[in-house]
This record gives structure tokens, C-alpha cells and sequence, in this order.
């Protein structure tokens, strides 16, 4: 069926703040998302449906059963299926007046300054800190205005950053809220999040890109809100531009890796391959790290501790037993194969290369 571009966009062409003329800006527009999860994969689809032109998807992921909560446009036969692909196909059943690409692979610091250079609004839908700076600075760098949304708990935070304004100058980063990334921040997997809040912050975040796009309303710069769905409160965080930041040093000198996702000593790994042919080893203990201790396991553990409780110190090992550490993606295992390892440097003990999800 071929649809009538005029009809398509007819209700939002009516507000006289859109019109046709703020139609044919976002209909020019070329935004990147970065990130196709629980932000990044209703961005995508509300602003092809709002009409931007041009959208380019990254994500390195595919799609795992503990997504499908929150990540709603992914569906159970999705699963093991790569995020963007899945995406660029349900932005193009849903608009044939957006051209849509892809990346399957992370951003890095060699990658970011290109990949962000030929689009006008870049989206962050991360749920990494780490990566989340690296796009922030890349954009500073770059000239680039980013709209910001990130996640925890109960809270939801959203911001337009590196806006140009009328003076010449830029709106805050994300810098200006946080200068240095915090260490002791835990990822969604870890935290736990609802699924509300994450559709709320996403749609939020389409929303500004809309308003920038199309110069209409009152942009979330030089301030953070935050959402709690609980409460049902917002609050909006002033921000003061720091001016003294030399963005060129700092990226210069940020690697922007996790220390839970930089690169494992393969001495204290074990493949799937390798735990499915020990998997009935009476001298092996596998113990699992899930928060959800009710998440069903492709294999019977020995324990279950959840990550957040997990205390080494209270951890009392049998040393003629090898432990294999397992939790979804092998991030929150490696780190407890690390802290055993380093309570007990003569213990056997292996964390699940990649998680059970790559089981």
C-alpha cells in the first residue's frame, strides 16, 4: 500500500508550531542513535513515525530474554537476533519516509569521531557510564548537540546538551552535571530497573530531539531533569558551564573502559563449550551471581548469591572443588571470579566467558 506522505503526517502538520515547514526540517534531519535497548529503541521508532528523514541505529547486542520487559518492540522470536537489525526492520514496516542504516558493532574512542561527523542530533540510549562520556565528549569535540537519557532504579534522567547558542557558545555537557565518571555506579543488570520508566525517559528524549529540530519549545539545556516514577516527581538540576575543561586533553587521555568490561584474563575463564562438557563434573561448583535468583538457568547451580549481595568475606570455599561464577553476560561473574581470586589466590575459580546468555 503506498501512503500519502500528507495524510501520514497530517496531525502533527495541523499544530501550527510543526506546520509544513517544521515537517520538511525534520523530514531534512539526520540523527544517530546510539544504544537500541529500552531508550534507544523507542527514540528510533517515534521520531522515524515523527518523520525525521534520515536515522542511523548502533548497537553491538543481540536480543536476550531479560530485555523483553522493557525493550518492547522486541519480540521472543527476536531472541539471539541482532538489536539493530530487528529495529531498522520495524522502523521501515511502521514509515516508508525514513531512510534507515545501521552499525552492529560498539562505539569506541577510534570509531566515535566519524561515525558521529555526518548527523545533526546524535542520541545516547547507552546504559554504559563509560560510553556515555566517550559520546558526550566525542560531541563536544565535534560540535555535536546530544540529547542524554540514562537510567536508575526508579529515576530517569534526561538533557539536551551542547546546544549552540545565540552568543556563539554552547550549552552544558554532560561534564558540567558529573565531571568525573563514578566507579561505583551499578548498570541496569545490577540496579534493576521497571519498565515504566525507561518508555517514559525514551519518549522524552524523542521529544527533544523533535523540539530541536524543529525550533519549537523550551529545550532541556543547561539543566538535568530527573523523573521518579514512584513519586511521580521531577526535578530539573541547573547546570553552570564549566569553561575551563580542555575537552581535547580530556579525550586525549580517556581510554573509557569499564573495569568490569575491559579486557578478561583468559586464565580465569571457561568457555560454554568447555561447561557443557564439565557441566556434570562432581568437582565442579557453579555458582550464580543473578540478582533474580528465580531467573530460570540452563543448568543447575550449586549456589545462588545475588551480585549485590555477594561479600567475599563471608564467601567460605572448598578448595578440591573448582568454582565456574556465571550471571547473564560474564560483566558481574569476572568481577567476582577477580575478588575471589584475589582472597584466595590458590582457589580454582573461572568466570563464564560472555554470560549465560551466550551459553
Amino acid at each position: 500500500m503506498e501512503l500519502n506522505k500528507k495524510e501520514y503526517f497530517k496531525r502533527q502538520t495541523t499544530l501550527s508550531e510543526i506546520g509544513e515547514q517544521g515537517q520538511e526540517l525534520l523530514q531534512k534531519a539526520k540523527v544517530l542513535v546510539i544504544g537500541c535497548g529500552g531508550l534507544g529503541s523507542p527514540v528510533a521508532i517515534y521520531l522515524a513515525t515523527s518523520g525525521v528523514g534520515t536515522i542511523h541505529l548502533v548497537d553491538f547486542d543481540m536480543v536476550s530474554v531479560s530485555n523483553l520487559h522493557r525493550q518492547v518492540f522486541y519480540k521472543i522470536k527476536d531472541i539471539q537476533k541482532a538489536k539493530v537489525e530487528i529495529l531498522a526492520k520495524e522502523m521501515k514496516k511502521r514509515t516508508p519516509f525514513v531512510k534507515v542504516s545501521f552499525t552492529n558493532c560498539a562505539v569506541d574512542k577510534n570509531s566515535i569521531l566519524e561515525l558521529i561527523s555526518s548527523y545533526d542530533v546524535v542520541v545516547d540510549g547507552t546504559d554504559n557510564l563509560q560510553i556515555k562520556y566517550l559520546i558526550n565528549d566525542a560531541c563536544v569535540l565535534a560540535k555535536k548537540p546530544l540529547v542524554y537519557g540514562s537510567l536508575y532504579k526508579f529515576d530517569g534522567y534526561v538533557a539536551t546538551f551542547n546546544v549552540l547558542n545565540g552568543d556563539g557558545d554552547y550549552t552544558c555537557n554532560l561534564r558540567d552535571a558529573f565531571p568525573k565518571i563514578a566507579s561505583d555506579i551499578p548498570n541496569c543488570e545490577e540496579a534493576g530497573t521497571m519498565n515504566p520508566i525507561v518508555g517514559i525517559i525514551a519518549l522524552l528524549q524523542a521529544n527533544e530531539v523533535i523540539k530541536l529540530i524543529t525550533k519549537t519549545g523550551k529545550l532541556l539545556t543547561n539543566q538535568l531533569l530527573i523523573y521518579n516514577v514512584l513519586e511521580n516527581t521531577q526535578f530539573k538540576m541547573k547546570l553552570k558551564k564549566n569553561k575551563s575543561l580542555i575537552f581535547s586533553t580530556i579525550f586525549k587521555d580517556s581510554n573509557y573502559l569499564d573495569i568490569h568490561c575491559s579486557t578478561q584474563d583468559s586464565s580465569l575463564l571457561i568457555s560454554s563449550e568447555e561447561l557443557k562438557k564439565r557441566i556434570n563434573d562432581k568437582n565442579i561448583e557453579v555458582v550464580s551471581v543473578l540478582n533474580n535468583v528465580d531467573t530460570l538457568l540452563p543448568f543447575k547451580v550449586s549456589q545462588k548469591i545475588p551480585y549485590k549481595n555477594f561479600d567475599v568475606n563471608t564467601f567460605t570455599p572448598d578448595f578440591k572443588k573448582n568454582y565456574v561464577i556465571v550471571c547473564p553476560k560474564g560483566i558481574t561473574s569476572y568481577d567476582v571470579t577477580l575478588k575471589l581470586k584475589d582472597k584466595f589466590p590458590s582457589l580454582n575459580v573461572f568466570s563464564l566467558f560472555e554470560g549465560i546468555e551466550k551459553y
